[in-house]
């Protein structure tokens, strides 16, 4: 639930001019969290016995800070304005985003006015809709995309990577260094998080950072795997050259997915749905990233114990694969405009939705009336 209800009241509640920073801050956190988990258990086990309980008890119950301080913290703040706007509540929503401005102003006040006129566009927009009219030609492939992405999230390998690491990086010769070498994991994917933010996020385009990034990790998984299956770590010999080796390809791995297929695909999926559908699109794609988030949580375990130094090709294929469907079928969208991304994507699926006017391109108005229309059509 944090995962989907954070983000989406950040977005809601933030200032515009600094509302695409603080959603991609998210991930940030997020990835800052995980690395503190790995620190955690590295500590647990070095300070507490190993018969004793207390060794996996503290880390879990540790989780319950981070979770009271988010909920008792959601006691003292308001509802969302924008939600609040949309359920009448006009009044309402104007003393919460008085509230979360520090007063009321001039340009609060106008920043109000301008929430009221969007959420009563986007009624208008959405007056009628279904969930048929993403199946239609006009959003299906919109719609394929985007699961596609979502799964290929998990295919890359590095959820399965945060999530089984220590036995992971012992599969490589880590032996008694594997939770430090987590911990260091960690925070590699925090570095490589903290410099897409600050350097990445607005200058690459989408399309070429989903290619680089799955060619790169297919590689350093292919190293891993010939290095692996070469040179068989032995436990008791401690980080030999090779081992030292495969792990540097892993940590490299992870720096190549948190500047591509990490954050890339929840940016595509919010940019290439039209205002009519975006909200279900971005539903869909939640709900298929925690499906085979899941199902690959599962099935790390047995790939790792029945698979050795397989595994670690399977990904490399699973890597190359995507690289062959990012240079197919993604489009680039870096810089475009929702007019020009409803033209290109109704373009690729053969559907016609607006006549060019004046510049060449339609505006948003008429691209929605313009779908209303096949959809009818089609119904």
């Amino acid at each position: 639930m944090a995962t989907v209800i954070v983000p989406m009241y950040s977005a809601e509640m933030a200032p515009k001019n600094i509302r695409g920073m603080l959603g991609s801050i998210f991930q940030f956190f997020f990835t800052l969290g995980v690395m503190t988990s790995y620190w955690v258990d590295y500590a647990a086990s070095i300070h507490i016995p190993d018969d004793s309980s207390a060794q996996w008890q503290l880390p879990v119950g540790l989780q319950l800070v981070p979770g009271t301080i988010l909920g008792l913290g959601m006691l003292f703040t308001k509802e969302s304005t924008r939600w609040l706007a949309k359920t009448n509540r006009r009044e309402d929503a104007l003393q919460s985003l008085i509230w979360v401005r520090g007063g009321d102003s001039p340009e609060v006040q106008e920043e109000f006015g301008e929430i009221v006129r969007s959420i009563d566009e986007e009624n208008r927009i959405k007056a009628g809709l279904t969930w048929k009219e993403l199946i239609e030609p006009v959003n299906r492939y919109r719609l394929g995309l985007i699961i596609a992405l979502q799964i290929g999230v998990q295919l890359t390998g590095n959820t399965s990577l945060a999530y089984y690491a220590p036995q992971i990086f012992g599969l490589v010769g880590a032996g008694q260094d594997k939770l430090l070498l987590t911990g260091f994991f960690g925070l590699v994917k925090v570095v490589a998080c903290l410099f897409f933010l600050l350097f990445l996020v607005e200058r690459i385009g989408r399309r070429g950072s989903l290619l680089a990034g799955a060619g790169l990790m297919g590689t350093y998984m292919l190293i891993v795997a010939i290095l692996t299956v070469k040179f068989p770590p032995n436990p008791d010999a401690g980080l030999t050259p090779p081992s030292i080796a495969s792990l540097t390809m892993i940590y490299l791995e992870a720096m190549s997915y948190n500047i591509s297929w990490g954050p890339v695909p929840w940016v595509y999926t919010g940019e290439i749905f039209s205002s009519r559908t975006r909200e279900a699109g971005i539903a869909i794609s939640t709900s298929t990233q925690w499906l085979f988030n899941f199902v690959f949580s599962q099935a790390t375990p047995h790939a790792v114990t029945n698979l050795g130094w397989r595994t670690f090709l399977m990904f490399s294929i699973f890597n190359f694969a995507l690289v062959i469907f990012v240079w197919f079928f993604i489009m680039e969208t870096k810089g475009k405009s929702l007019e020009e991304m409803e033209d290109l994507f109704a373009r690729r699926a053969g559907v016609t939705i607006a006549r060019p006017i004046e510049d060449g391109v339609a505006s948003e108005k008429e691209m929605e009336r313009q779908i209303e229309m096949q959809t009818a059509k089609s119904n």
